[in-house]
């Protein structure tokens, strides 16, 4: 407790309290007359004869009123001047209390008795003395206990005392320390708030509520206002000169201030509110929501002028949808704790910037898919103009987006985008029927299927839009095989990001079952068209007989051309996913070397002399193997190189 010397100099004259006070009545003044003031007569008594206990106890309650109200009059007090009463003396300050309730009671009898009763005026006089200590003594005690009744102190003062129980393997010594400082905090902040409420519900009762309240009202604002301030929440004009990157960084400033401000600034602000005011139901709300309104709604509005600047900037690109989820999911995961906090009428404006900031975020939030959905049709991802199919077969850019996007969606957003998506309709009917084959849509729903979640219809359309972009693109190739690899590669890609994220969690294992296998049928045929014609150049029937010099001769030139054509041409090929390389390359090489090695060991001899043998075999079993196990492993070939010259520089032309 702070020494004598201490309580003295916080409470000089000089501070702000004074300001706050209202005007001094003095003796000679006319007494303060209001309707609001309990100096209103009672209609329904009429002046009559007193009885002397009456007169007595009136007295005596004027006289000890006098002696302690006179003793705490800093006007006549130079002590009272300088000292606080109630850091002084709580005993004292209690009779304080008492004598101002005491005094209420005999106006109100003398009042009903004879409104002209000189003591009546006496005992104003008195009553507004004593107001005007304890105004003194409420914006001393708010001012001089701040840092006990900070908002984050007083919403978490159970929460520590629960958590520190739970430190049961805590040194005792440590542990004891530790409930000791929260005790001591703790004890001056009960202390300081039933000091407020003890005052405040003395100061009301009289007919001092306006200036009760005035007091409160300016310093816990300031609070209020600082607080939300140190929070990184400015109030600015509008968002549209800035640039996006700076907007974000307000847009994370943001997200940090929200669960603070909801749990821990607006919650202890409405818990020593309710405290304070807690004898006064209207008074309690209605200061609650002065104190709060500006703060709340700098807080709420802020995603309605993040919406206007992408609106206006941007139009709804689909890449800032991340950062309104974001938002949507601040407010949503704290609605339960806004809606208690701001659950009067007096403050229902508040409730309703957040349900509308939530509805806007959502809306927005809708038409950044739809707007993705677009940008899948128009291949104008990223602000680009519409890619070429890779020469490679390889994966297009428009995969990598979408993939990627809808997994980053799936894998953060998802129970956000399913409270988002709930009510939106799902796509059309005719534009499923219309979809290409290697569709989620492709046959007849179930009713089982018809109640799937908003979220996984969203995502599988999204999905089919590209794959039938995809379809579209392939069929701009001129050689068919690199068509099919071009679908099993992107295919594959969009397979494998769904296995590895939350996408197919989303989507179903139903969907990426059955399109993995449809990645093994574009597979299948990529190899019987691309390698095909090498498989036929050996003989149908049975590869290991024998036959005929010429017609060995005739086998192998036939089977050297074509395989060094196809290699030639597939050489230029990737397949990025390894899984799905080796796959390719081994199911080509167990359908191909076994046939040719047949024939080879048993047709080798047959060619020509060991000399000349090489003129129409050039290629061993062990060869065509090497050979076909560096295939898709983005190797240049450059035009009439054949599998060995490829082979030989291939280190120096490996991107």
């Amino acid at each position: 407790m702070p020494s004598k010397g201490m309580r003295s100099i916080c409470f000089s004259p000089r501070t702000p309290s004074f300001a706050l006070a209202p005007t001094t009545t003095t003796a000679s003044s006319p007494a303060r007359s209001s309707p609001a003031r309990s100096t209103i007569s009672n209609p329904n008594s009429t002046p009559g004869r007193r009885s002397s206990f009456s007169d007595y106890r009136t007295q005596q309650i004027i006289e000890t009123a006098s002696a302690i109200v006179t003793k705490w009059d800093p006007e006549t007090s130079p002590y009272a001047k300088v000292t606080s009463l109630f850091y002084e003396s709580k005993p004292e300050a209690l009779q304080f209390l008492k004598c101002l309730t005491d005094l209420q009671t005999a106006m109100r009898l003398l009042s009903a008795q004879d409104s002209k009763d000189p003591r009546l005026v006496r005992a104003q006089h008195l009553m507004q003395i004593g107001m005007k200590r304890l105004q003194k003594e409420f914006y001393q005690i708010l001012s001089t206990n701040r840092a006990y009744l900070d908002p984050e102190s007083i919403s978490t003062r159970s929460s520590a005392r629960s958590s520190l129980s739970d430190f049961d393997g805590v040194d005792d010594d440590d542990n004891a320390a530790g409930a000791d400082a929260i005790a001591e905090v703790e004890q001056v902040s009960s202390l300081a708030m039933d000091d407020l409420r003890s005052i405040a519900e003395c100061m009301i009762s009289a007919g001092y509520a306006k200036e009760c309240v005035g007091i409160y009202r300016v310093i816990r604002k300031s609070i209020v206002d600082e607080g939300i301030y140190r929070l990184g929440v400015e109030r600015v004009g509008s968002l549209s000169r800035m640039s996006w990157e700076s907007v974000e960084l307000r847009v994370k400033a943001w997200l940090e201030a929200v669960k603070v401000a909801v749990r821990t600034l607006f919650n202890g602000e409405r818990i020593l509110c309710d405290h304070v005011f807690a004898a006064f139901d209207s008074v309690r709300e209605s200061c609650f929501a002065e104190i709060s309104k500006d703060g709340a709604a700098l807080l709420f509005g802020f995603p309605e002028l993040l919406l206007a600047k992408i609106k206006k900037k941007d139009g709804t690109a689909p890449d800032r949808i991340f950062r309104i989820l974001d938002m949507y999911a601040a407010i949503s995961e704290n609605w339960t704790e806004i809606e208690s906090i701001f659950e009067s009428d007096s403050t229902s404006a508040v409730r309703s910037q957040a349900l509308n900031s939530l509805a806007r975020l959502g809306e927005s939030a809708r038409s950044m898919l739809a707007e993705f959905e677009s940008t899948i049709q128009k291949d104008k991802h990223h602000h680009s103009s519409k890619s070429p199919v890779p020469i490679d077969g390889g994966i297009h850019p428009l995969t990598n987006y979408v993939a990627d996007y809808l997994a980053l969606l799936a894998d953060n957003y998802n129970s956000v985008l399913a409270d988002i998506l709930q009510d939106w309709p799902s796509p059309p009917a005719a534009a499923k029927s219309s979809s290409p084959e290697h569709s989620f849509f492709d046959s007849p729903r179930s009713d089982d299927e018809s109640r799937e979640p908003a979220l996984s219809v969203r995502f599988s359309w999204l999905l089919l839009v590209l794959l039938s972009k995809l379809d579209g693109k392939a069929k701009s190739y001129k050689d068919a095989s690199l068509s099919y690899l071009f679908l099993a590669n992107n295919l594959s890609y969009v397979v494998s990001r769904a296995r590895g994220s939350n996408l197919g969690f989303v989507i179903g294992e139903e969907w990426v079952g059955k399109h993995e296998a449809k990645v093994g049928q574009f597979a299948a045929s990529y190899e019987r068209l691309a390698w095909g014609p090498v498989l036929a150049a050996l003989p149908e029937e049975d590869p290991a007989a024998a036959v005929s010099a010429e017609e060995a001769r005739e086998v192998f030139k036939r089977f050297g051309s074509r395989f060094e054509e196809a290699y030639r041409k597939q050489s230029c090929c990737i397949v990025e996913d390894p899984k799905l390389r080796d796959e390719i390359k081994k199911s080509i090489a167990r359908k191909l070397v076994p046939r040719y090695r047949g024939f080879y060991e048993k047709n080798r001899a047959t060619a020509g002399a060991r000399r000349n043998v090489g003129i129409f075999v050039k290629y061993t079993p062990q060869d065509v193997a090497r050979y076909l196990s560096e295939l898709f492993l983005e190797v240049i070939v450059e035009e009439g190189s054949s599998p060995s010259t490829s082979s030989t520089s291939s280190s120096s032309h490996r991107r």
